[in-house]
């Protein structure tokens, strides 16, 4: 297989997601964030860039995504397209080119695995704003550049603000169970499951 150094790479749909991940780069060595430069997006340029990472030789396409914006019809039809063209792995030989594809949803948006570095929570939050001021609660957030860029990497801030990355993923796996114990498709995480996917591709270098 043709995989470069770099062996995942995560796609976020906006700045928040690029400036979590990027707090994490140092847990997780040679982790590659796509794009380079935070830029919301919608589902036709998602699949753009799922397609050129994939072309670069990437094992691993991880999509981080904010479901609060897919309530618009078109966009969830587009949505589900996607992960349906990717439910299986993209093979090449001529290419080199092997990589599975997968896709990490929040609802409503990654604050809410913020919110779980404190505390779990099953609330239905009608905006997102709501969520945010939920958060804040527990710890000082704003969802600005200026916050995202000042704040010495998010991951790190939460923990020194008393949260823990531990709790998070506990937190977020938890309201998985609850996703399926209730069939509630709202307030809930797959970043611990994702995170979790990463400590098992990098190993010890993982947390």
């Amino acid at each position: 297989m043709g995989i470069l150094k770099d062996k995942v790479a995560i796609i976020g749909e906006g700045e928040t997601e690029y400036y979590y991940i990027q707090s994490l780069v140092d847990m997780f060595r040679g982790l590659k964030i796509k794009p380079d430069y935070p830029k919301s997006t919608n589902m036709t340029q998602l699949g753009k860039k799922i397609a050129s990472t994939i072309a670069e030789g990437y094992r691993y396409v991880m999509c981080v995504m904010d479901m609060d914006t897919k309530d618009n019809h078109e966009e969830m039809r587009k949505y589900q397209a996607l992960r349906a063209k990717y439910s299986q792995p993209v093979v090449n030989k001529k290419q080199n080119i092997y990589c599975e594809v997968l896709f990490y949803e929040t609802h409503r948006c990654t604050e809410l695995f913020f919110y779980f570095y404190f505390k779990y929570t099953s609330r239905i939050f009608q905006t997102q704003d709501e969520l945010i001021k939920a958060l804040n609660n527990e710890c000082f957030y704003e969802k600005k550049t200026m916050f995202f860029s000042k704040c010495g990497g998010l991951h790190s801030y939460f923990e020194r603000n008393g949260g823990s990355l531990e709790s998070a993923i506990h937190n977020a796996n938890r309201s998985l169970d609850n996703r399926i114990r209730t069939g509630n498709d709202y307030t809930y995480s797959e970043l611990g499951k994702m995170l979790f996917k990463l400590k098992e591709i990098y190993g010890q270098q993982g947390i």
